[in-house]
């Protein structure tokens, strides 16, 4: 059974970095697309980012667009988000998922994570 499992969550100021991980076990990771969203307290599950099966065409929600960035290492499969410049409204639970296509639709996307809680404090 894939699972897919989130760290590197952790309560940050803004205009700091952090990274975000996400292991990907009983499966080969370069099988799926990943793709990672966030949920916001008072807020809809929202697409932030997704990368192809080979890591190529990565694809960013407006929001997140020149602060953050996805990449896999498919030999350790894991798949990260490096978030820099982080503000307040970037605070939510974020999770990845995998699928068989790249996409921001969530329908999409057969396996998820539990989730990793950041919070950035102002």
């Amino acid at each position: 059974q894939v699972q897919l499992v989130e760290s590197g969550g952790g309560l940050v100021q803004a205009g700091d970095s952090l990274r975000l991980s996400c292991a990907v076990s009983g499966g080969t990771s370069s099988n799926f697309a990943l793709a990672w969203f966030r949920q916001a307290p008072g807020k809809e599950r929202e697409f932030v980012t997704y990368t192809s099966r080979s890591g190529g065409a990565p694809y960013y929600a407006n929001s997140v667009k020149g602060r953050f960035t996805i990449s896999r290492d498919n030999a350790q499969n894991t798949v990260y988000l490096q978030m820099t410049s982080l503000k307040p409204e970037d605070t939510a639970t974020y999770y990845c998922a995998a699928g068989a296509m790249a996409t921001s639709l969530q329908q999409l996307y057969r396996y998820w994570g539990r989730g990793t809680q950041v919070t950035v404090s102002s």
